[in-house]
């Protein structure tokens, strides 16, 4: 069966099995005492540490490792802003960063700081110079994802981080993304990354602070990882995650290319087989191994069943497979359709013929979704147009508001209006993006009794 959901978790590398069963045997002391056991446990963590920092391209001293990707972006996060409150309590970030940013900001804010969200551009990047405009005097820390999780986007970190160093503010990277294909460019201040992304296991994360950055550990003080990181470390699973991310740096030259051209292929053949779907990301800038489309007029939550029914394990932004049922803020801070939204990740190995069946099956499944929700094939015309029309879709969850839009913008003439009417979250993102793939123009948002209504004026 198929996993193209590496960018959740990476499948086990078998070298992080062979390093994690044998440091079963060897690595079961406390690295901190300084009997025979001790000193072999702590031989076993010095050499993972150097492994990892060599990795990530800074010194032993400057990491340490945590219990996940996550408690080193918030102990990264805090720790730095505590570190430089006299400079002030403003922290800059990216809008598409990973949740575990937006949740340290949320934090950060509760406590009486304040933060500012950088847009992005369509293709999910940040502008450099818009970077730049969001630091202030009071900018204590600035965060920037390496690549982007959902859509593989990668960003100017180098760029930025220069920008940043010219303004006297340290740049956080989140490199959970990123970091088994290569070292992240650029002056850097902090790093966060975390092993089951690369396919080391779970519950390893690292947080490399450099030399010079004013750092500040919160909570309560430990002993351990430089006081950074609390708590006994979990040394076997340490050194598999670092054992492991030496061997898919060694892969990931010769990996980096084949999967590129297996990503490009369902790029370019699922715009020509799908129809009405919007692959999103930069086509060149992006991660080797990950793509994301949305196909109109689909429950994605539907069309994650029906291809894992059919062997393949992929995931989605879409706010149809959201507990929350809004859209996914990635795609909503890029302007891109959410409905039918679809990720896939390739793990190293992926063969050829898996990406082929994949293609085969897929333009058959979305037009299934389709004809169960009633899409239209092509917008109909009416041989009496009228001026107007209101659609009322309030308590339709997505995509039926669009499909809806759809089946009617035949009824009114060019230049007459449909306004739609929906509470879904999902549908502030997904009329728009409807809008411009269809070249009709998205008039606005008005507000109406019962959620808002969505005014789209008919062009062609």
């Amino acid at each position: 069966m198929p996993y193209f959901d590496t960018a959740s978790a990476a499948p086990l590398h078998p070298v992080a099995r062979q390093a994690l069963l044998a440091a079963l045997d060897e690595g079961w002391a406390d690295p901190a005492r300084l009997y025979r056991e001790g000193r072999r446990a702590r031989l076993l963590l010095d050499a993972a540490r150097e492994a990892a920092a060599e990795a990530v391209g800074c010194r032993p001293d400057e990491l340490v490792f945590t219990s996940s990707g996550t408690t080193a972006v918030h102990a990264g996060i805090a720790g730095a802003l505590s570190g430089r409150r006299r400079v002030g309590r403003h922290l800059a970030l990216s809008a598409v960063e990973h949740s575990s940013v937006l949740h340290s900001a949320a934090a950060h804010e509760a406590a009486g700081g304040s933060f500012t969200e950088v847009p992005v551009e369509r293709s999910g990047a940040v502008d450099p110079a818009a970077y730049a405009g969001a630091l202030r005097a009071d900018t204590a820390l600035a965060c920037l994802q390496s690549a982007n999780h959902e859509v593989g986007t990668e960003q100017p970190v180098a760029e930025v981080a220069a920008l940043c160093a010219e303004a006297g503010v340290p740049l956080l990277v989140d490199a959970a993304q990123s970091l088994g294909w290569g070292p992240v460019a650029g002056r850097w201040s902090l790093l966060t990354a975390s092993a089951h992304k690369w396919g080391g296991p779970a519950g390893v994360g690292l947080l490399a602070v450099r030399k010079g950055v004013r750092f500040a550990p919160q909570g309560p003080a430990g002993e351990r990882e430089s006081g950074r990181a609390p708590g006994f470390e979990n040394l076997p699973a340490i050194v598999a995650a670092a054992a492991s991310l030496r061997a898919v740096r060694d892969e990931a030259a010769a990996e980096a290319v084949r999967l590129r051209a297996l990503v490009g292929r369902i790029r370019s053949v699922v715009a020509e087989r799908v129809g009405d779907v919007e692959v999103v990301g930069d086509p060149e800038r992006r991660l080797p191994h990950l793509v994301t489309f949305s196909c109109l007029y689909v429950d994605g939550e539907t069309l994650l069943h029906e291809l894992d029914r059919h062997g393949f394990s992929v995931s989605s932004g879409s706010s149809c497979t959201s507990s929350t049922l809004e859209p996914s803020h990635v795609l909503k801070a890029m302007g891109v359709l959410s409905e039918g939204n679809v990720r896939v990740s390739l793990p190293m190995g992926t063969t050829e013929a898996d990406v082929d069946r994949f293609l085969d099956v897929l333009p058959g499944l979305v037009a299934e979704v389709r004809e169960r929700l009633g899409a239209p094939v092509s917008a109909p015309t009416s041989p009496t147009p009228v001026a107007s029309l209101v659609v009322d879709a309030l308590g339709r969850r997505c995509p039926i508001p669009v499909i809806e839009l759809a089946k009617v913008i035949g009824e009114v003439p060019v230049g007459a209006t449909v306004t739609v009417l929906a509470d879904d979250e999902a549908a502030r993102l997904d009329i728009p993006a409807w809008c411009e793939m269809r070249e009709q123009e998205y008039v606005g948002e008005e507000p109406a009794d019962r959620g808002s209504a969505y005014v789209v004026r008919r062009l062609s």
